[in-house]
C-alpha cells in the first residue's frame, strides 16, 4: 500500500539548503540527479516503509541512505510517512535532531 509522505519543516529546510549548496557549488545536472535520487528513495519508502533499518527504537526512526552525503530519516505512521530530516552527513552528527 502506497503511503503519503508528510514533510516536516526541518526536512523542507534540509532539502532547500542542500539545493542551495549544490547550485552554488555545482550545476543544474547535479541538482537534478540529486532530486531524482531523493524522489526514487521517497517512492521506495512510500511503497515499502519497512525496507530501511530502524536507527532509533524509542522514536521508531528509520534511515535511508540516498547518496554518500545525504540520508533520509523518517517514521512510519498508520497511514503516512513522516519525513523528519534529509540530513547532510558531512555535518556534525550532534546537529541531527528530529524535533
Amino acid at each position: 500500500m502506497h503511503k503519503e509522505i508528510i514533510w516536516s519543516p526541518l526536512s523542507v529546510s534540509d532539502i532547500e539548503n542542500t539545493i542551495e549548496y549544490l547550485s552554488d557549488t555545482w550545476n543544474e545536472q547535479v541538482i537534478n540527479e540529486f532530486l531524482d535520487e531523493v524522489d526514487l528513495s521517497l517512492q521506495l519508502i512510500a511503497l515499502y516503509p519497512r525496507l530501511y533499518p530502524i536507527i532509533n527504537i524509542k522514536l521508531k526512526v528509520r534511515k535511508c541512505v540516498v547518496t554518500k552525503h545525504n540520508t533520509i530519516f523518517y517514521q512510519e505512521k498508520k497511514s503516512t510517512i513522516q519525513l523528519l530530516r534529509i540530513f547532510d552527513t558531512r555535518q556534525d552528527p550532534e546537529k541531527l535532531k528530529f524535533k
